[in-house]
């Protein structure tokens, strides 16, 4: 049924590429994938091979493949993602030997990918777990581990009908998992290799902090008035539509948006909602005489918001009147609120973060007025807010150091 299933979805993919450019990477991806190994696997060699879904998991074995290749510079790394995002950001990073596509979970698929190439270990993060890729890696006798993984009851492994897939999970060779509660879920269907270490995420956004960029053109833009600035991240039309609203009433913020899509079309959008604010695109900033004198900076590349939010006094994360929210603990890792929507319940972190008093659901427009006033008003308030966001990130660091000691022993 699993593998019907695939090749159901292979045929929906295909079709898709035509008309949707995001799919089309991923399917012309997935294809070269095969023509990047044949030209660029070292024969001789062994891999770590590190899969990540997209981007924000890649983050979160990041900290992991960077220890690896500092204590075994030779060792090859074999890094690979599901989705454009993570793969077409990433597909430079110098931390890994081959960067590529992973190819959808047929049969046919997985056994050419794992001919092509010798795993050493294989590492999956999060979510990740591809029924014949790891079936054949149990075969061949390969180490699998699952990193920063977390489950909830509703999953597919845990109903009735999914007792035939749950088997995929028997092949893991250990679990580091993020919490108690995956532990026990994982415990419930008689496993019990698991490590609750956390989230390595929280590592990665301090070695962020501490390699931030100098960014002038954000500290001239915010000359004039450093106090009051709103650094809204990650962001989709429904949460511009909120925070717009209130910075067009409050002209004493300074404003900077780092929207999630930053297509010409959307970012004409949010201009036109800008309309009667003097806005400058960053790309365009330099040539900009009077900067300082923005009321908005709209950031229209990649790269730069994790450094941002560390000149605002309040952020924003987005996604939460969407799919799901971004990473929330980017922002907070600098000792800043934050706020989000109200789509964040599968998100630990962030029902951790609110339950700590360094994040804020709204759920719409009110209840955004109603916090920022009480922000302005309250000066303590705010600088208590965003202590507390900053110190639950540092007290929840540490996951790398759980996970690397079984690691760096399979890793020589």
């Amino acid at each position: 049924m699993y593998n019907f299933g695939i090749h159901l979805y292979s045929l929906g993919v295909a079709i898709a590429s035509h008309f949707n450019e995001k799919v089309g990477k991923m399917w012309r991806g997935e294809h070269e994938t095969f023509n990047i190994l044949r030209e660029k696997v070292d024969p001789n060699a062994q891999y770590i091979w590190v899969h990540a879904a997209s981007l924000g998991e890649f983050e979160q074995g990041r900290p992991i493949i960077e220890h690896i290749k500092k204590e075994h510079p030779q060792q090859k790394v074999l890094l690979t993602f599901f989705s454009p995002s993570g793969y077409e950001v990433r597909k430079n990073y110098e931390g890994a030997d081959i960067i590529a596509y992973l190819p959808l979970d047929t049969a046919s698929n997985a056994r050419r990918f794992l001919s092509l190439i010798k795993v050493k270990m294989a590492l999956f993060i999060k979510y990740e777990f591809w029924y014949n890729y790891l079936h054949i890696l149990k075969q061949q006798g390969v180490p699998v581990y699952s990193i920063s993984c977390i489950f909830r009851d509703n999953q597919i492994f845990f109903r009735w009908y999914g007792k035939p897939y749950s088997k995929v999970l028997r092949c893991i060779t250990h679990f580091y998992a993020q919490n108690e509660e995956s532990r026990r879920l994982l415990a419930s269907i008689g496993l019990t290799n698991v490590t609750v270490t956390g989230d390595t995420r929280f590592d990665r956004v301090l070695q962020i902090r501490e390699a931030a960029k100098h960014l002038p053109i954000v500290e001239k833009f915010i000359t004039g008035n450093p106090s009051k600035v709103f650094v809204a991240g990650s962001s989709w039309q429904p949460d511009e539509d909120i925070f717009i609203r209130y910075f067009n009433e409050h002209k004493d913020w300074k404003l900077i948006i780092a929207p999630h899509v930053i297509s010409e079309e959307h970012l004409r959008e949010i201009e036109k909602q800008l309309e009667g604010r003097k806005v400058v695109r960053y790309t365009e900033a330099e040539t900009a005489s009077e900067l300082d004198k923005a009321d908005a900076l709209i950031i229209n590349c990649f790269g730069l918001l994790s450094s941002i939010y560390h000149y605002g006094q309040v952020t924003y994360v987005g996604g939460g009147f969407g799919v799901g929210i971004h990473n929330v603990l980017e922002a907070a890792v600098w000792n800043v609120p934050v706020i989000i929507g109200p789509n964040n319940k599968k998100f630990q972190e962030a029902q951790e973060l609110i339950a700590a008093g360094g994040c804020f659901e709204i759920t719409g427009y009110p209840d955004f007025e109603q916090l920022m006033q009480r922000f302005e008003a309250d000066a303590l308030y705010l600088s208590e807010a965003g202590k507390r966001a900053g110190e639950y990130v540092k007290d929840r660091a540490g996951a790398t150091t759980g996970v690397l000691t079984e690691i760096s022993q399979d890793s020589h």
